[in-house]
Order: C-alpha cells, then structure tokens, then sequence
C-alpha cells in the first residue's frame, strides 16, 4: 500500500444527489468498490445515490459526463483495468483517466476516482477490501468526491 487515507472530517452530504458509475468487468472486484463508495456516502447522510453499470472502464468518462450533465453533483467512478502482455492496458488507462479529468473540469464538479489500475488480481484484491484488513478505493474516491461537492457546492 502507499500509505494511509487523510482524514477528513465529519461530511454532511444530505443535500448531494450522487451516482455511481462502475464497470461491468471483474463484478467481484468492482461490487466491493461500489459497496465502499456506498458506506462513504451513507456515512455522509446522502440518501438520493444511484448505481449505474457500463460496459468497462473506458466507458465511464462518457456516462460521467452525462450524470452530471443531467443533475448529479457528485459521480465516483469505479472500475478495474488490469495489465495484460500488450500496450492496450496503458492505452485504455491513460484514456480513462483524461476522459474522467476532462469532465470534471468542463462540468466544474467533482469525480471521484475509484477505477483500480493493477497489475494483476492480488493488488487489485488489496485495492477493494476483498483481503483482510485493506482499504477500499471505492470509499476513498467517495469521500474525495464528497468533499469537494460540500466544499464548492456554494461557489
């Protein structure tokens, strides 16, 4: 692991709509990251969350953009990308993380980003919760998220 989460203090997020958009590919994976996110925005007192599945991870920029597009405040985007023997692992991280990037600052509202980029199953495992005692990226990319939407949401 690089280290521990900042801690960030109490988040009141009962007045954000917030969605979640995950990939379709590697469910045990990504279901622990949405849970993740889910228990942060609980946490925060969001009740109006939804869940929506795309295809893979280079899909999610687009249907970000169209979240927020049609009123969310906040999106956390979850995925996996997992390095196989070609380039097209580096080709699709690089895609997403731009795309993710680009909407959020052309929407002027924050993305948490929760979409895991390993090199095989076990840093992957330790990235969701599935092993004994790791964090969950899915929550830190909630609470990332969370607190820009509190922190701006009056700018």
């Amino acid at each position: 692991m690089s280290g521990s989460s900042p801690k960030i203090g109490a988040l009141d997020g009962s007045q954000l709509k917030a969605s979640i958009v995950t990939s379709s590919w590697h469910p045990d994976i990504c279901d622990a990251l949405v849970s993740g996110a889910k228990k942060a925005l609980d946490e925060a007192g969001c009740k109006n969350v939804s869940v929506h599945k795309v295809a893979g991870s280079f899909e999610i920029p687009l249907a970000a953009q169209k979240l927020l597009d049609a009123g969310s405040d906040l999106v956390i985007a979850i995925g996996l990308i997992l390095k196989g023997d070609t380039p097209h692992f580096d080709y699709v991280c690089q895609g997403v993380t731009s795309g993710v990037m680009q909407v959020s600052l052309t929407r002027n509202k924050p993305i948490g980003f929760g979409v895991l980029m390993c090199d095989n199953l076990d840093q992957a495992h330790e990235r969701s919760g599935l092993s004994e005692g790791q964090e969950n990226k899915g929550f830190d990319a909630a609470i990332a998220a969370l607190n820009l939407a509190i922190k701006y949401k009056s700018i």
